[in-house]
């Protein structure tokens, strides 16, 4: 039986830990460093950092393990994957070189004039007087992008002059150098593809996703790591996937072999679809949180067996579930995200109904109780045959459950009101 380590700290990882286990082949998942909320059967943690390259190394060496997946971004930025094929490792992610994709805006904007994809015009600038300079002459609203990686809260809409003029000032008052990406604003659909992409290139889609940013209801307040997610897209018809596929994803694929920065790892395409067809707003090169906490677990096929399969070159494909809608809520600290106060009660898995999930991805345990330690706190997840049912059951729950801790009403709102549309022209 296989061991499988993954790197990372959150539900995200959680949600990865559960799926592993599904498998006929795993017997044990260790989550570095993890949470006290992953620690059950099959489930352990160790308390090595996700930066820690070389703990890292060590302990994949020391417990033997088979396969290491990495959920969160900052490591494979900063090389692990190259630090673990140097150590004869088996490890499913992208390089150093290849993470670049999101690293650095720079850097993607660069593949995909290469792959000939479809995003947004943009500015490329390093300071105030250039910034001031480029917005001068644009419409607004305008979207600003911080270069490297920012958590997903690196993105600014700017919907006015002074409003531009405030946020430039803080940016370079912070970083005189600081290089940012100024972009035309698109308007459509928002939502997320993630891509498995195998050693020769290989791919394998997952279904759609809608992630929400905002941190109040009807999609108000600052940007977040996101309140909740629900997957699949059913108003997204397949001619709309099948052309982000062909003129995104495979062309991405294609730019960054021929830039000598192959991918092979989790893809994760933000995605806008615009009056005139689908085009990119950014990509990732990791599974997103909380997205995976409701794709996941709608597979019905061995993860194992398909990353395995990726990684040797051999062309595979996965099977998804296609009855229910999976729809997930975070629950969060009050003050979340500027003013974050750990302590607050999290619902234990025995303390929730048949048929819900929880993956926590910020507690600790503290006697029979877990305790919040971060701002987003855990992702309970449920399904249901429509968004409305699905809906009903996670608030009814929420409602009555008086925790302390907050969340958003209105996640899948969307599919929730294109299936009332469809219903009543049918």
């Amino acid at each position: 039986m296989a061991k499988v380590l993954i790197i990372g700290t959150g539900a995200r990882e959680h949600s990865l830990a559960k799926t592993f286990l599904t498998s006929k082949h795993v017997d044990t998942v260790i989550v570095a460093p993890g949470n006290d909320g992953m620690i059950e059967l099959g489930i352990q943690t160790a308390s090595v950092a996700v930066d820690d390259l070389p703990g890292l190394v060590a302990l994949a060496k020391k417990e033997e393990i088979d396969l290491t997946f990495v959920g969160s971004e900052e490591p494979l930025v900063l090389g692990v994957v190259d630090a673990f094929q140097q150590a004869g490792l088996r490890i499913f992610g992208p390089n150093k070189a290849a993470a670049q994709l999101e690293g650095s805006k720079t850097f993607t904007k660069k593949i995909l004039q290469l792959a000939q994809a479809p995003t947004a015009a943009y500015h490329t600038v390093s300071s105030l007087t250039d910034a001031e300079k480029i917005v001068a002459g644009k419409q607004f609203p305008l979207v600003f992008k911080l270069d490297g990686l920012a958590a997903g809260k690196g993105v600014s809409i700017i919907k006015t002059r002074p409003e531009a003029a405030e946020k430039l000032t803080d940016i370079y008052s912070k970083n005189p150098a600081e290089s940012l990406l100024i972009e035309d604003f698109m308007s459509g659909i928002e939502f997320s593809m993630f891509t498995l992409v195998g050693s020769h290139g290989q791919i394998v889609n997952l279904p759609a996703a809608q992630d929400h940013k905002r941190r109040f209801d009807a999609d108000k307040g600052p940007n977040t790591g996101g309140m909740g997610a629900y997957s699949p897209m059913l108003q997204l018809p397949d001619s709309v996937l099948q052309e982000t596929t062909d003129k995104i994803i495979l062309p991405t694929i294609r730019a960054m072999a021929a830039n000598q920065t192959p991918f092979v790892g989790v893809l994760y395409s933000g995605l806008m679809l615009t009056q005139a067809g689908v085009k990119v707003v950014e990509f990732n090169v990791r599974f997103g949180d909380p997205e995976t906490q409701v794709i996941l677990p709608q597979l019905t096929s061995d993860f194992y067996e398909l990353i395995s399969d990726l990684l040797a070159g051999k062309t595979t494909q996965a099977a998804w579930q296609d009855q229910d809608v999976y729809l997930g809520v975070d629950i969060a600290a009050p003050g979340y995200p500027e003013d974050v106060q750990p302590g607050f009660p999290t619902p234990l898995p025995a303390d929730l109904p048949d048929g819900f999930e929880i993956d926590y991805a910020a507690v600790r345990k503290s006697g029979q109780q877990f305790l919040s330690t971060g701002g987003r706190v855990a992702t309970i997840v449920v399904h249901a045959a429509t968004m409305l049912a699905a809906q009903e059951k996670i608030y009814k729950y929420l409602d009555q459950a008086h925790l302390k801790l907050t969340y958003r009403h209105d996640i899948g709102y969307q599919l929730a009101d294109f299936q009332k549309n469809f219903s009543r022209q049918h």
